[in-house]
């Protein structure tokens, strides 16, 4: 009888060491040590019974220290795959697309509708004459666009509108959902591509055709019907992911080569002398940039040169880790722009492909939050699953015959492109197909060492030459004007009419015939007009009778200077006559031969 308590005792001994070896160590071994001796403290009896309560806890502490190499383990697993990287891109380009569709619903009736300042059914027609009415497939050709199947003639601002309200829509979901498929995002292309094509020199700038070949790879980023964030068996295609790569890469180096053969302050290292306070459309910290010292300033152009030159290479290279320094490199580079400038959205959309440098290991911690942590497990989960089925399943090598079809296609197509970025007479930003799939890019290849501005004044004095008359200055948006005004902050929006404006300031008016066109707006206080301006000083009063441009010299004001403490961001003086003075009834017979409606009078 007196065994039986030791035969339980060594029972339990052996239960607890299969559940925890350390607690084997530490159970007494002797009924003495259980609480039989006569020895015994108080409450030692109970230690059988306490070891015994204390093994859920360590059964607990088993279970979490497996889960949390589980989790170690998911994140080994999304190294190498594209799943939460294509949420990430989908969600950005939608970020992209609402911005220039917020743009274009803004600003594109007072640009290219049919009372616009080169207004989008009189260049239509001028194509339709030019090639012939019937001819739809060359008329499709010279300008790819959904306005062909519209009534433009009555109904261009209608459609306009409509292009922008269901572009937004669709970047609303796409931002908001983190998924897309071919259907949405191949119309989301469409109707951009179809303003862009009917914007003339509006839309004549880079960023355009590289929103059209960012969003060209964004359709195929993705799957072609399911709109789940995380659709089963359709994994990022790698070759797609190159193709992003190669996109910054031509840009980057597009980029460094057209300053290395271009300007020849690139290449004595005083280029950043002058950007800041000459570039198209300055923001408040170009004015403390542009003071920097000289040193600082050649720094910036070597820095630029690394960036631009050098790093792209890191982008291409097989390696994971320095293909990611090279996508941070970009990414940190493109965040040093849009703080020194308004450059449109041009940088904002640069950074995009550069996102194709990080795999889901690398961008995990973006989904660290409790709301989306399911994610990051159900991407690991995907991806051990696609890796072991994907090889022997039909529609796996379906997709990945149609993969290696589009990386040939993108590959024929950039011919042309690696021509000119070796020829010595590299140009930029040029399209060498009417859809902009693939494109040549650059920019600030020279650098203006002068900033100029054109500055519109109206006048009602039936006199404009004389002395006496008072001329009242009409404010923009965004470009220099009130030299009190500090530099506006607008990027990634962006407004047309001011950036149009730099390039007018070193041309002349004839080479710019919208500037007609918008001094006889002017003359009216045409609404549509006014909308893209700051401040008409003729608003709610009779327009004026003439108006006129003149042309000023504009530098920043020196920091610390009287001029800087009197609130003076700029300091100007004046060149001569951009326009001179001209009334509704001289301008008639310029705005008859392009064949513009005559402005309605407002007032």
């Amino acid at each position: 009888m007196n065994q039986a308590p030791e035969v339980r005792n060594r029972s339990s001994r052996t239960r607890l060491s299969v559940k925890n070896k350390e607690i084997t160590e530490a159970e007494p071994t002797s009924p003495d040590e259980q609480g039989h001796g006569k020895d015994n403290k108080p409450g030692d009896g109970n230690k059988q019974e306490s070891l015994l309560n204390n093994v859920p806890e360590v059964e607990v502490k088993e279970k979490e220290s497996v889960k949390e190499k589980s989790t170690e383990a998911s994140v080994d697993d999304l190294e190498g795959s594209f799943w939460l990287t294509r949420i990430v891109m989908v969600r950005y380009m939608g970020f992209m697309y609402f911005v220039a569709f917020l743009v274009s619903l803004h600003q594109n009736k007072q640009l290219v509708g049919k009372k616009g300042l080169l207004p989008a059914d009189v260049y239509l027609n001028t194509v339709m004459r030019g090639i012939g009415r019937s001819n739809s497939w060359s008329l499709l050709s010279a300008a790819p666009t959904v306005f062909w199947f519209v009534n433009f003639e009555k109904d261009l601002d209608f459609w306009l509108d409509v292009v922008a309200w269901l572009g937004l829509a669709i970047a609303a979901f796409l931002m908001l959902s983190g998924a897309g498929n071919w259907p949405l995002l191949t119309l989301e292309w469409i109707l951009y591509h179809s303003l862009v094509n009917i914007g003339q020199t509006w839309f004549s700038f880079g960023w355009e055709s590289q929103m059209i070949e960012t969003g060209f790879l964004t359709i195929f980023l993705c799957p072609m019907l399911s709109l789940s964030k995380l659709p089963k068996a359709t994994p990022t295609s790698k070759i797609n992911i190159f193709t992003y790569r190669w996109l910054i890469f031509r840009i980057m180096l597009g980029a460094g080569l057209i300053k290395a053969r271009g300007d020849k302050c690139w290449q004595n290292l005083t280029c950043m002398n002058y950007h800041y306070e000459t570039q198209p459309v300055p923001n408040p910290v170009s004015y403390f940039l542009h003071q920097s010292p000289q040193a600082m300033h050649k720094f910036e152009v070597l820095s630029n040169h690394f960036i631009e030159l050098v790093a792209p290479f890191l982008l291409l290279l097989p390696h994971r880790r320095l293909c990611m320094i090279g996508g941070a490199l970009q990414i940190f580079f493109q965040v040093v722009l849009i703080i020194s400038g308004n450059l449109s959205f041009l940088n904002w959309l640069t950074i995009l492909p550069s996102l194709a440098c990080f795999d889901d290991a690398s961008l995990a911690w973006i989904f660290s939050t409790s709301a989306s942590s399911s994610l990051k497990a159900k991407a690991a989960a995907l991806n051990r699953e696609s890796r072991s089925t994907e090889r022997s399943s039909l529609s796996g090598t379906i997709r990945k015959i149609f993969n290696i079809t589009f990386g040939l296609l993108i590959a024929y197509l950039s011919y042309p492109v690696i021509m000119n970025l070796v020829s010595t007479r590299q140009v930029m930003n040029t399209s060498f197909s009417p859809l902009r799939l693939v494109n040549t890019y650059g920019a600030f290849g020279s650098i203006t060492k002068k900033r100029t501005e054109v500055v519109f004044k109206g006048t009602n004095s039936a006199q404009p030459e004389s002395p006496m008359a008072v001329w009242e200055e009409y404010e923009f948006k965004c470009k220099p004007g009130d030299i009190n005004r500090r530099p506006c902050l607008i990027s990634p929006y962006h407004y047309r009419l001011d950036w149009l404006m730099w390039f007018a300031a070193f041309q002349s008016y004839q080479n710019n015939p919208w500037l007609v066109h918008l001094a006889a707006k002017f003359l009216v206080n045409d609404e549509g007009a006014e909308s893209l301006i700051a401040h008409n000083p003729f608003h709610g009063r009779p327009p004026p009778k003439y108006v006129r441009a003149d042309h000023y010299r504009y530098i920043y004001s020196k920091l610390w200077s009287t001029e800087a403490r009197n609130g003076q961001w700029w300091k100007r003086k004046y060149i001569g006559q951009y326009l001179p003075p001209v009334s509704l009834d001289m301008l008639r017979g310029a705005i008859t031969n392009m064949g513009w409606p005559m402005p309605d009078v407002s007032y």
